[in-house]
């Protein structure tokens, strides 16, 4: 058999790749190495289950621990939910019959009070109509919001007014503060009742849970301690300390009823000799204002007449400058036709320097007649400018007399019973003045 040179070739190539893998780079462990690692595996193991038989020992321990305690706390929590429930009822109770008492009392210092405020109406008719008078003159208008004799006497009357009122007056104020604590209070105690009420409702919710319930879930940060929270010792007090105080307003309406109904007893009317010198302030006044609108009247006459003639000079003055403005356009146009002329006529002669003069002339004219016609246009600015305010000044003076004649007619109550009284309407025969005093404002709240 031949040899094939092929297969020697192969086996070379074998032999070659046989040494280049016997030499591979890399870390090369001993047989003692390897056992030594199984052993540590082995023992690990060992050491592994043993330390999980011991949890699993200890996890069931603490599964019955937790699980008794979890259901105790929960007993224990469940209780202490209704014995809470239990004390915020009692409260509760409580308030309900201090919102019982304080509303009767509210409700009979109020029949108090609206019978004092009846009394002092039937006995203060004229302190009405003074009020009434001076609201009516709080319209007047401008300049004509004047302090004047009618003024004064109209705070007379209501000082006058005031000292034969003044001990019913002042219980009828101390009845409005009086009810104003009385209502704090009442609001103090509903509000709390209102929040023993959804705190009982909540505590009610809280009971109904339990771990089946379908909306329980993990919450934000449960544990906190919101701002405002009480100690059940300072819950104890507001809530005594709101029925306290409910109980000492209630205390002090009932004794200011009492005072009440020993001042409900009145004098006879004594303002007839203030009512005279009002109505007389009211009269002179009226003569006042009158003269002062025929004055008035007289001046818009003449400011008319004078703007009548002031735009006749106007009108006059704008024709004149349009004529010049004409004679101007026709000197240019002449200037400007003869610059037309030719060769050696082209000269400045006579009729050049005339045509040259007049456009001088004229523009100097008209400028000066613009001049003027502004000024008079100024002047007639002005005119109508004054006699906006005279024509002003009558609306206001109009107005004043129509309020004070109105006044006139209120005041007609004083010495025409109720039963016979028809107001008269925009009567021009009258005056009246007066404005709101911060005493007379006092009395209208309470009267």
């Amino acid at each position: 058999m031949g040899s094939n040179p092929y297969s020697a070739l192969d086996c070379h190539r074998n032999v070659a790749a046989m040494a280049t893998l016997s030499v591979k780079p890399g870390q090369r462990y001993t047989l003692p190495d390897w056992r030594t690692h199984f052993d540590l595996i082995a023992t690990n193991a060992e050491r592994q289950r043993l330390a999980s038989h011991q949890i699993r020992q200890e996890g069931r321990v603490l599964r019955n621990e937790t699980n008794n305690q979890t259901k105790w706390d929960e007993y224990d929590n469940r209780t202490r939910l209704l014995e809470r429930i239990e004390v915020v009822n009692r409260a509760k109770e409580t308030l309900d019959k201090c919102l019982t008492d304080i509303d009767t009392e509210i409700y009979a210092l109020t029949q108090m009070k609206e019978e004092a405020e009846r009394a002092l109406q039937a006995k203060n008719l004229q302190l009405d109509v003074a009020i009434e008078n001076l609201t009516l003159r709080e319209s007047r208008r401008d300049i004509d919001v004047v302090k004047d004799p009618v003024e004064e006497e109209l705070h007379k009357e209501v000082e006058v007014i005031d000292a034969t009122t003044k001990d019913l007056q002042q219980k009828v104020s101390e009845a409005f503060e009086q009810l104003c604590l009385l209502q704090e209070a009442r609001q103090q105690l509903n509000f709390a009742h209102r929040g023993k009420t959804e705190a009982v409702e909540i505590d009610r919710t809280c009971v109904s849970l339990n771990i089946n319930s379908p909306n329980i879930s993990y919450k934000v940060n449960p544990t906190r301690v919101p701002i405002g929270t009480l100690t059940p010792e300072e819950w104890d007090q507001i809530t005594q300390y709101n029925k306290d105080r409910a109980e000492a307003e209630m205390k002090a309406a009932s004794d200011l009823r009492e005072a009440m109904a020993l001042t409900i007893a009145q004098t006879e009317n004594e303002l007839e000799a203030q009512r005279v010198a009002t109505e007389f302030a009211f009269r002179k006044r009226l003569h006042e204002v009158e003269q002062a609108l025929d004055e008035l009247r007289w001046q818009e006459k003449n400011t008319l007449e004078e703007i009548a003639e002031m735009e006749e000079d106007i009108r006059r003055l704008e024709d004149d400058i349009r004529a010049k403005v004409v004679n101007l356009k026709l000197a240019h146009t002449r200037l400007e036709t003869r610059t037309y002329r030719s060769n050696t006529e082209l000269c400045r002669d006579q009729a050049q320097h005339g045509l040259t003069d007049e456009v001088h002339q004229l523009e100097g004219t008209i400028a000066c007649l613009n001049q003027k016609l502004a000024q008079l246009q100024d002047a007639l600015d002005a005119l109508y400018k004054h006699l906006d305010r005279i024509q002003a000044n009558i609306v206001y003076k109009l107005n004043s007399l129509t309020l004070d004649n109105k006044c006139m007619d209120v005041r007609r109550k004083l010495t025409i019973p109720a039963e016979k009284f028809v107001p008269e309407v925009d009567t021009f025969n009258r005056t009246t003045n007066r404005t709101l005093s911060p005493l007379k404002c006092r009395q209208l709240e309470l009267a």
